[in-house]
């Protein structure tokens, strides 16, 4: 008796993992495809490249429906008055007094937009490889689907507003402060105001910032940058409160796509994988 139950569980145990072998094989593509990987900085650099140049043709290609545009706006302007919430021409008057404060403001309206996203992917790629491939799909499944918004709800920003008193702050300080106010308007879709990428990519940047930054005035600066981006688009008259709500609701879209593809938000995976710098103090699990 004893030897049969030996032999039995030896064969159980040299049996055990044809199955798995099966499993694994089924996967196949699939698994490999969602696995995170060590990102090749060529390649990212004309991914990034491309996916932006695809991304602005398809915005500007959107039809400019400026009497719908303006009639969303018209909406927009009394659904805030509603909630109580409509303080834009406020704040928009009130910071165009301070010359040196709108400035600024249009100057950061145009630059870090780009400078600080491309900064954090950056960063990501060198520091953080494992989950850089992750926080990628979140940024691009965010502004892919921005632009149905683009398509869908034509929006005019509140400087363009029939009767709304709004100050274009980049006309009237003649500043390089918008693709879509003055000499450079006609190179950008002046009615895609919603949603907020503006905020959408910000607050990406912010919330990647504040999970992985170990510094503490790191992971202060992370939340305050989508707070003061939402203070500048405001300020600016380039887009009402409830566009950055259309860029959150971007954003809580881009997340979910990660993690369902991933099984995991960006920050929850391993911050190393093979290949990369680090990853050798870090065990390997099978």
């Amino acid at each position: 008796m004893g030897e049969t139950t030996v032999t039995t569980l030896e064969g159980q145990d040299r049996a055990a993992p044809r199955p798995v072998a099966r499993d694994r094989a089924g996967k196949g593509f699939l698994h490999r495809l969602r696995a995170p990987r060590r990102p090749r900085f060529w390649f990212e650099i004309l991914l990034i490249a491309a996916s932006y140049w695809t991304y602005s043709l398809i915005r500007n290609a959107v039809p400019e429906q400026r009497g719908k545009a303006l009639r969303n706006a018209d909406w927009i302007w009394r659904t805030e008055h509603h909630l109580g919430i409509a303080v834009e021409q406020s704040v928009n008057h009130a910071v165009n007094s301070a010359t040196w404060l709108i400035i600024g403001m249009n100057y950061y309206y145009a630059t870090l937009h780009f400078v600080v996203t491309l900064g954090v992917l950056v960063w990501l790629y060198h520091s953080h490889p494992g989950r850089y491939a992750a926080a990628r799909l979140a940024l691009f499944a965010t502004t892919a689907v921005a632009l149905i918004g683009y398509y869908f709800l034509p929006l005019a920003p509140p400087r363009l507003m029939n009767g709304g008193h709004f100050v274009d702050t980049v006309v009237v300080h003649h500043t390089w402060g918008s693709m879509a106010s003055g000499d450079l308007k006609h190179m950008s879709n002046q009615y895609a105001a919603m949603p907020s990428m503006h905020i959408g990519w910000s607050l990406w940047c912010g919330l990647t910032i504040f999970a992985l930054a170990s510094a503490p005035w790191a992971r202060i600066l992370g939340l305050l940058y989508p707070a003061a981006t939402l203070l500048v688009i405001v300020s600016t008259a380039n887009h009402f409160w409830l566009d950055a709500v259309g860029g959150m609701l971007c954003l809580a879209f881009g997340f979910t796509v990660a993690r369902v593809w991933y099984g995991a938000l960006p920050h929850t995976l391993p911050r190393w994988v093979p290949g990369t710098r680090g990853a050798q103090m870090l065990p390997l699990k099978a």
